[in-house]
C-alpha cells in the first residue's frame, strides 16, 4: 500500500513538473515572438477594459502603439530616473534596492515600499494580475529573467512605454501625451515628462491639467534627475 502511495505521487509530481515546464515555455515562446513584434493587448490592460466596460459595456481603450524613436527622449530619461536608475545594469532585479525597501517596509511594519525594476513591472503588465501571493510574485521573477535573455534594453523600454496605464483607460506613451498634453510623444518636453513619470504610480488619479502639491515636488525632482538618467 505504502508502495502504491509513493508512485502515485512521484506521478502527480512528475506531472506538476511537467505541467510547470509547459507553461515556463508557453511564456517563453510569447515575450519572443513580443521581442519582434508589438503587443496588441496585455494581461493588465484586459483587466482594465473588463472593469470599465462593467460600468460602461461600450468602454475602450486609449492607446497607440508607436516605435522607440517617436517616443521623447525626455520622457524615456524620466520614467528610467523614478522608476528604474539602474535599468542599463542590472540584469532585471536591483538587489541593493530590494534590500533598503526590505529594510523600511520592516520599520513600517507593512509593505510601503516596493523595488520592481522596469523588467519586473513589464513582466507584470504582460502576463499578471494585481495579486500578491508567493506563486505571483514567483512567476513574475522567472518571466523577469526570460525577458532580460530574450530582449535587449531598447526593447524592453520600448514595451514598456506603450503599455503602461497613464490615465483611465489612457495606454501607452502616444496615448498619454495626446490625453494630458495635446501633443505626440516625440514632442514632449522635459517638464511634461517629468510630471507623466510622476504619475506613473497612480495614473488614474490626475486628468489632463490636475495637480497636487505631491505631483508638483515629484515632477521637480525627477526634472532633477533626469539628466543623470542612461538611456538604450
Amino acid at each position: 500500500m505504502l508502495k502504491l502511495l509513493w508512485r502515485w505521487t512521484w506521478r502527480i509530481v512528475l506531472l506538476a513538473l511537467i505541467a510547470l515546464t509547459l507553461v515556463q515555455f508557453w511564456f517563453a515562446v510569447h515575450i519572443w515572438y513580443w521581442s519582434r513584434n508589438n503587443p496588441e493587448m496585455t494581461a493588465f490592460m484586459s483587466s482594465r477594459l473588463e472593469k470599465m466596460k462593467e460600468k460602461n459595456p461600450k468602454a475602450t481603450l486609449k492607446h497607440q502603439w508607436v516605435p522607440y524613436q517617436r517616443i521623447s527622449v525626455h520622457l524615456k530619461r524620466a520614467i528610467v530616473a523614478t522608476e528604474d536608475a539602474k535599468f542599463l545594469d542590472h540584469g532585471g532585479f536591483d538587489w541593493e534596492a530590494i534590500q533598503k525597501a526590505y529594510e523600511r517596509n520592516v520599520q513600517r511594519g507593512k509593505v510601503v515600499y516596493g523595488a520592481s525594476t522596469i523588467s519586473q513591472q513589464l513582466a507584470k503588465n504582460l502576463f499578471l494580475s494585481s495579486d500578491r501571493t508567493w506563486w505571483r510574485k514567483g512567476q513574475e521573477a522567472a518571466i523577469t529573467l526570460m525577458i532580460e535573455v530574450i530582449m535587449d534594453k531598447r526593447r524592453i523600454l520600448e514595451i514598456y512605454l506603450n503599455v503602461i496605464e497613464w490615465g483611465d483607460g489612457v495606454f501607452g506613451a502616444e496615448a498619454a501625451a495626446r490625453y494630458h498634453y495635446g501633443v505626440a510623444a516625440a514632442d514632449l518636453s522635459a517638464p511634461q515628462a517629468a510630471r507623466l513619470a510622476a504619475m506613473v504610480p497612480s495614473p488614474r488619479r490626475y486628468g489632463p491639467g490636475q495637480t497636487t502639491a505631491y505631483l508638483q515636488k515629484r515632477t521637480d525632482i525627477i526634472l532633477g534627475r533626469m539628466p543623470a538618467a542612461r538611456v538604450p
